[in-house]
């Protein structure tokens, strides 16, 4: 026999170009007892609905859809929490530009604070407690580049020490120069 127009309906099926009434002929074709060898192979693809269609859902179907709504209500009845409601009023809405606001004053503050500990008056220099930015007064002090270096380390070694040892060594410094004799 001869099935050339179902090898055609076939490639137009598998191009999406057939229509509902040639698909529906492909389903009776494909619905018989008895095919060709090389078309029974799609047989499963159009038979498909057909088996599907006489299963049906079985007798105990309602009893078991039954039981797993049951099972759900008392889980989402185990599961269920009370809310309360709470009135949000202005200045609960409010608060977190209240946070935000007292960060933006505690940065603030701490810049200014540490700005000015950095501009304290210097009653020895006559200073009044502004920055220094006059490079031509500053000079070298030191004619030996050797003598520099020994002072620049002991200065860097009274650092390493900490501060309370720089500043109890430096009263001892401020001491002895006191009691040295003006050259």
């Amino acid at each position: 026999m001869d099935y050339k127009y179902i090898e055609q309906l076939l490639e137009r099926f598998w191009a999406c170009e057939t229509s509902v009434e040639e698909e529906q002929i492909l389903k009776s074709f494909f619905s018989q007892d008895r095919l060709p060898e090389g078309l029974a192979r799609y047989k499963s693809l159009f038979v498909y609905e057909k088996e599907q269609a006489r299963q049906g859902l079985g007798e105990d179907f309602d009893q078991r859809v039954l039981e797993a709504l049951g099972q759900q209500e008392a889980q989402a009845e185990a599961t269920q929490k009370v809310v309360k409601v709470q009135r949000f009023t202005l200045s609960r809405r409010l608060r977190p530009l209240y946070r935000a606001a007292a960060a933006v004053a505690i940065v603030s503050l701490l810049g200014i604070s540490a700005g000015r500990s950095f501009q304290q008056a210097d009653p020895a220099s006559g200073q009044n407690g502004a920055w220094d930015y006059n490079q031509q007064a500053y000079k070298d002090s030191y004619q030996d580049p050797q003598k520099a270096y020994e002072e620049g380390m002991k200065a860097l070694n009274l650092f390493k020490q900490g501060p309370k040892t720089a500043a109890a060594d430096s009263a001892v410094l401020k001491a002895q120069t006191h009691e040295q004799p003006l050259r």
